[in-house]
């Protein structure tokens, strides 16, 4: 099964695809939201709107398209649009600012950059005078184009940058695929799930392991243009959600809204990405949803997961327990040395797989494979730039320390 929106289209043309849940009032109260569906089919067909817009703008194989934007149906439809094309589809954080928006676009060197106009004032500070918004992108005209699904395996159809801006990593056809089976396997994420996108879409646990994994599996998204718990719990309870997947505050934060019981009335798993207080486990434990935590980078979307219900580990440890490999995923770690410890140990972690990104995307004019952090950077952003590994020798070197425990689950050091 691959990848393809098109194909998905013609197996469930009626089914809903996306849940735009966000306010069309600037200041509307709190907890509402507007329902506007998209079906398969219906997103297909933007898509394909896109694409032809995309193509008359001279965007084909091999090019890059940058999008900045908060969560809209249109970053999905990008997607999908370059993915047909052959181009490549690279999301810029607004989060970053003005002084860290052309990090990624140093390396990234793209033909067009797509932005929503709320943006205007960090799309100012990009350095590149080819930009449209999503707006006029939608007023192009289309021109004629062959489209072929199969196309994307010859390229990589996604590019995501790191919190700071670098380093930037790519994506092909496969490991995108191989990250969504990954939902199904580990998580048991199907057809029938309602599941809230808690994350930004610039982010590798936000678009491939919650987003793209929806989609694969024929699922229902719920989008908001920006999170806010008041109003993921009230579309949660008026869309029957399932499937819980986020970080840690955004967790927290909707099992502290006024809604939260009518929230996971149907709701039947969690899955959490960081340390998850025990007082918040069980907000969730006492309406009888389990909760699974799990591990993931900017180049491994999802590496290692708890099984749901299984033991959170040690006594002492508890917050530390991220859980074991998924499927298909190697884990090892090694020592100073760089030798690779067994059983029972503490060392640094690597990865490898299929779902490990095919590296980072590099300038044209270097060969540095780790696409090198400038050396100005200060506070969070240097920690984020000291936290970020490297590909050696067909492994992923997260630079991160666990420890390994006698069960075979790894805990964050």
């Amino acid at each position: 099964m691959t990848l393809s929106l098109a194909r998905r289209a013609e197996h469930f043309p009626d089914r809903t695809a996306v849940v735009d849940i966000s306010e069309d009032r600037l200041y509307a109260p709190a907890e509402t939201i507007d329902e506007d569906r998209i079906t398969y089919d219906g997103l297909s067909t933007v898509a394909t709107r896109t694409a032809a817009r995309l193509s008359s703008r001279g965007i084909g194989p091999g090019d890059t398209v940058c999008l900045v934007t908060r969560n809209r149906v249109a970053s999905l439809a990008l997607f999908f649009a370059c993915r047909r094309l052959g181009a490549t589809l690279a999301p810029i954080s607004h989060l970053l600012t003005p002084a860290s928006v052309d990090r990624p676009f140093d390396v990234l060197e793209p033909e067009l950059v797509v932005a929503e106009a709320a943006q205007r004032d960090l799309v100012r500070s990009i350095p590149f005078d080819r930009a449209v918004t999503i707006e006029e992108l939608t007023e192009t005209e289309r021109a004629p184009v062959a489209f072929d699904d199969d196309r994307a395996r010859t390229h990589s159809p996604l590019a995501l940058h790191g919190v700071s801006g670098r380093p930037v990593a790519r994506y092909s056809a496969d490991t995108l695929e191989r990250n969504c089976v990954t939902g199904i396997v580990a998580w048991g994420l199907a057809a029938n799930d309602v599941v809230p996108l808690t994350l930004p879409l610039a982010t590798a646990d936000g678009f491939v392991r919650v987003a793209l994994s929806v989609l694969f599996v024929g699922g229902t998204l719920l989008l908001d243009r920006a999170f806010d718990p008041g109003d993921a719990a009230t579309a949660m309870a008026e869309a029957d959600a399932t499937f819980l997947p986020g970080r840690e505050p955004a967790i927290r934060d909707i099992a502290n809204a006024s809604g939260f019981e009518n929230a996971v009335d149907s709701l039947e798993r969690v899955v959490c990405e960081g340390p998850v207080a025990d007082d918040v486990v069980a907000a969730y434990h006492d309406c009888g949803v389990t909760v699974a935590r799990a591990y993931g980078r900017l180049e491994c979307p999802t590496a290692l997961s708890q099984r749901f219900g299984a033991d959170r580990g040690e006594s002492d440890s508890t917050a530390s327990v991220v859980g074991r490999p998924v499927p298909d995923c190697r884990a090892r770690l090694i020592d100073g040395e760089d030798s690779v410890l067994e059983d029972a140990a503490t060392g640094r972690l690597q990865l490898a797989g299929p779902m490990v990104a095919d590296g980072y995307v590099t300038p044209s004019s270097t060969g540095d494979e780790q696409g090198g952090e400038p050396a100005d950077l200060e506070g969070s952003e240097r920690e984020a730039a000291e936290d970020r590994g490297r590909f050696t020798d067909g492994w992923f070197d997260t630079g991160q320390r666990f420890r390994r425990d006698e069960g075979g689950n790894y805990h964050l050091r």
